[in-house]
């Protein structure tokens, strides 16, 4: 069966040969790691504001960032991210950019991954002590 392509796979094509580079789906869109921490989401869901290119990173790097890339916006939904709408004007030279300075290690972009969980709440999967219960007698 032939893997269907992203439509904003272009991208991240140049990050591909990183050593750290890692892509995995995220809630129908496209994440990418580099260097250890989340910098890209690649977004394609048909309507705004699930249409372009999400930057995941914390909120005191957003007016630098944007100060250099115009066309950057707070996400609606996601606050701490900035968003590149896949209308924009500058889609293709802003979204190109931005990968370039994500492969550069750009200390603005990118957040740290939450640590993996094992898949259990706590205290699941904990031996329980042994309780000593009374034996009962066998009537004879």
């Amino acid at each position: 069966m032939a893997t269907r392509s992203h439509p904003l796979a272009w991208i991240a094509a140049p990050l591909r040969d990183e050593a750290s580079y890692v892509e995995r789906p995220m809630f129908g869109a496209r994440a990418v790691y580099l260097h250890g921490r989340l910098v890209l989401v690649l977004c394609a869901r048909g309507r705004e504001p699930w249409q372009g290119l999400l930057l995941p990173m914390e909120r005191e790097h957003h007016a630098a960032l944007r100060r250099e890339h115009p066309s950057l916006e707070v996400h609606p939904v996601l606050g701490k991210w900035l968003y590149l709408r896949e209308a924009s004007d500058d889609f293709e030279e802003t979204a190109t950019a931005l990968a370039e300075s994500a492969l550069a290690n750009d200390p603005r972009l990118g957040v740290e991954p939450p640590a993996k969980s094992r898949g259990k709440s706590p205290g699941r999967g904990r031996k329980r002590k042994a309780v000593e219960r009374p034996t009962r007698r066998r009537k004879r």
